[in-house]
């Protein structure tokens, strides 16, 4: 499994790396909150505990390179760089929103920053990230397309159809299994005969490799090397992050299939205590730092519900646009 690299690290980027999980964290946790208060409705999935995955993987890429994500997306729409007061808007439902509070927390969109969901159904995004990888191979462009996906899409048909079109047409898509060891409430080796996930792809003639998913210097490595090797060749690509998530699958979830000991194992190796243990070590980040990233974020979020809660609802009058085709005379 790949590891963080042994190179210097500048102190700049080490804070940046840890700036944007800190913001992911605070937003989630204020979203958990908030859905208490019924401010948020609908189904909500957090993403406390892999915010290594998103930061470490969409920080090595170009604007114009493509995105296709989970239901899971709150982080990887922030990271991108989708305003925050946007995201939250969406989730509040209101018309400010990303996706007009059309779409909800599973469908966060921005096709001006190539931001392409947000996906509610497991596996959906995997077709939609192969024809966006072929778009780009017919207009001779160098962009990569990064799809993320969780351990219970690979089960799925699409998985499979996805893999096989992207190796049989050369197409520049990096595939990240976000590899949490649970498809909502059933344990990986529950569900799968084979759980090593790069074993699969490697059935699709596909170059892959797991990495650290709590450590966001080994993701945004492992990212580096396999978009840049994508760029030369244009061939897909499948990075498996192992990563766990902190809380339930969704709001709805009792939690009854794993221990409270589990958890706590695997909090303690999250990936802002691993970043903040090796930074602090290195001197290359005071408490000092972290304080000022924490309360940065913690204003960023509370703008951004201020936002929220004064941002307006869609006028009724509007409700069947985007919904159904307009008639022309």
């Amino acid at each position: 499994m790949s590891t963080a690299p042994a190179v210097p690290l500048e102190r700049e980027h080490a804070l940046a790396l840890m700036r944007q999980m800190l913001r992911i964290r605070v937003f989630e946790d204020r979203c958990y909150q908030l859905y208490g208060q019924m401010k948020i409705r609908g189904f909500l999935h957090l993403y406390n505990g892999e915010e290594a995955v998103a930061v470490g993987a969409l920080t090595p890429l170009r604007d114009s390179d493509a995105i296709v994500a989970t239901y899971r997306e709150h982080g990887h729409a922030i990271v991108r760089g989708i305003p925050m007061t946007r995201v939250m808007a969406e989730l509040y439902g209101k018309q400010s929103g990303c996706s007009r509070g059309r779409g909800g927390s599973m469908h966060l969109f921005d096709a001006e920053r190539r931001f392409f969901g947000g996906n509610a159904i497991v596996a959906g995004g995997l077709p939609i990230a192969v024809g966006l990888a072929l778009a780009a191979k017919l207009q001779a462009r160098a962009d990569v397309t990064v799809c993320f996906f969780g351990d219970g899409a690979v089960a799925e048909g699409e998985f499979h159809e996805s893999l096989n079109l992207a190796s049989l047409w050369t197409l520049p898509v990096l595939f990240i299994c976000e590899n949490n060891l649970y498809a909502m409430g059933t344990a990986l080796q529950r569900a799968q005969a084979e759980t090593d996930v790069t074993a699969k792809a490697g059935a699709y003639r596909i170059e892959a490799r797991a990495v650290d998913g709590m450590d966001v210097l080994a993701v945004e490595s492992a990212v580096r090397d396999a978009v840049a090797k994508m760029r030369r060749d244009g061939a897909p690509a499948l990075l498996e992050m192992r990563t766990y998530r902190f809380r339930a699958h969704s709001m709805f979830d009792p939690q009854l299939y794993r221990d409270k000991a589990e958890i706590e194992a695997w909090q303690k190796k999250g990936p802002i205590v691993t970043l903040s243990t090796r930074l602090r070590a290195s001197g290359l980040m005071s408490e000092d730092d972290y304080q000022r990233l924490e309360r940065d974020a913690l204003t960023e979020v509370d703008a951004a519900v201020q936002f929220a809660e004064s941002a307006p609802w869609e006028a009724v009058s509007d409700l069947e646009r985007y919904v159904y085709a307009e008639r022309t005379a």
